[in-house]
């Protein structure tokens, strides 16, 4: 592709070989100055089709004005890209700083005199951008590039009106690069507001089915006895060592979590009301073992990237089949094997049969245990009956199927672990660390 040598060094200590299918379309483009609206799956390598570009253009020098604005929906996902530009960019000099909420008035400060020093990127979820720019900390008027990094779970956020209040402060003669995993009216009504026609690329990778190293199941079950088998899915794999349970709402999160920890699991959560301390300590375990099983919402569906994820639960039915690929592709990742879980209660029978039919496949259904069973707690997939009529189960339930809840708050993100680069030597975050980070990808 004709890209930097500095950045070809970074590209070849991080692990990457050949480009990803999005990565041979957009990265050309973008390099021509094309504006993009790029449709893929997370876990395709969309971050480096939208980063190389950019770095590629600052080995060749910087200026005193920030060159790269990358907005995200969450602090997860913000700190897997700060990650990314640290390791590609390890040769090119350039620099960077992360920018989310959920920290102190301490922490802000850092952030403005960062930015005052001078920064080529800035990677930031939009409401605590706009704190900045409204307390004038930042001046946007000569920047280059604009990224909007999963768009879609930013207007589901309810972030339109932050993102378009940031894009006012932006030069019309801006790049523009806009990625999202899905595209529905509303990303294309958003698309048109922002990209430059005239110069318009559209590019669509088709959403991929999952990856047949994935064994999935489901088990169709009681809303009333989830925790139970949960509890027994865990503790037959005796030799399990990561794990994540996915459910639509935090408070089923926080207590799904307790449940499970009284059972003597070893098991923790990540959701936004957690402290951010406390969050970021969580996800630090699960990467390094520590911790077995995470429970959480969507946030860790594309937020995260950690390896060797054997097993993915869905405690419930995720809202689409695109949530359901999303969350079971955190497992089976490069060349690994994996499994995936799904409990269907009877609400869920119709949202499940419609995710069978995008993935193209007929999902395993094992039998319940038999002391599950004996108990009354199976679910018959032959029930017609359109749902359970109770409204609710005692367990502190809900309707399976559509995310009503979600995670994370407006424009706030955990702490990233590594942090930007100094201009022209370590860090201008005040909070990053100046190794070399490990070999990686999205």
């Amino acid at each position: 592709m004709g890209l930097h040598p500095d950045l070809l060094d970074g590209l070849d200590d991080m692990g990457f070989l050949e480009a990803t299918p999005i990565q041979a379309q957009a990265i050309p483009a973008a390099l021509d100055g094309k504006d993009l609206l790029a449709v893929a799956q997370t876990g395709t390598g969309k971050t480096g089709a939208f980063l190389l570009p950019v770095l590629d253009r600052l080995c060749d020098g910087s200026s005193k004005y920030v060159d790269t604005l990358i907005i995200t929906p969450t602090r997860e996902l913000a700190m897997q890209i700060e990650g990314q530009i640290v390791g590609l960019s390890y040769y090119t000099g350039a620099s960077s700083i992360s920018v989310y909420g959920g920290r102190d008035g301490k922490a802000l400060d850092q952030e403005r005199k960062a930015m005052k020093l001078g920064v080529d990127l800035i990677v930031a979820t939009p409401g605590r951008l706009k704190t900045h720019l409204q307390m004038g900390h930042l001046d946007l008027s000569k920047l280059k590039t604009l990224i909007l990094d999963e768009a879609d779970r930013m207007l589901d956020m309810g972030f339109i009106g932050d993102i378009m209040e940031i894009v006012k402060k932006l030069p019309a003669s801006r790049q523009t690069l806009l990625f999202s995993a899905t595209f529905p009216p509303k990303i294309q009504k958003l698309a048109r507001e922002l990209i430059n026609e005239d110069r318009k690329v559209e590019i669509r990778i088709a959403i991929s089915k999952p990856p047949e190293a994935i064994k999935q199941q489901a088990y169709y079950v009681d809303d009333r006895s989830k925790d139970a088998l949960v509890a027994h899915l865990l503790r037959e794999r005796t030799g399990l060592k990561r794990a994540i349970i996915f459910c639509n709402r935090k408070t089923k999160v926080r207590e799904l979590t307790r449940w499970l920890k009284r059972k003597g699991l070893n098991v923790a959560s990540v959701e936004s009301g957690m402290d951010q301390k406390d969050r970021e300590q969580v996800l630090r375990s699960f990467k390094n073992g520590t911790i077995q099983t995470v429970v959480a919402t969507d946030v860790l569906s594309r937020g995260i990237d950690v390896k060797n994820i054997e097993l993915v639960m869905n405690y419930d039915v995720p809202g689409g089949g695109e949530d359901y690929v999303h969350r079971i592709g955190r497992t089976a990742r490069a060349d690994t094997t994996g499994e995936a879980i799904t409990l269907v209660s009877s609400r869920d029978k119709r949202d499940f049969k419609a995710i069978e039919e995008l993935i193209g496949k007929k999902v395993d259904t094992p039998e319940l245990p038999d002391w599950l069973k004996s108990k009354g707690g199976g679910d018959r997939r032959d029930d017609r009956r359109g749902g359970d009529r109770r409204g609710g189960n005692r367990n502190g339930g809900h309707r399976g199927g559509r995310n009503r809840g979600g995670d994370g708050g407006r424009g706030r993100g955990p702490k990233p672990q590594g942090g930007g680069n100094e201009k022209r030597s370590g860090n201008s975050n005040a909070n990053s660390q100046s190794t070399k980070p490990a070999k990686g990808g999205e």
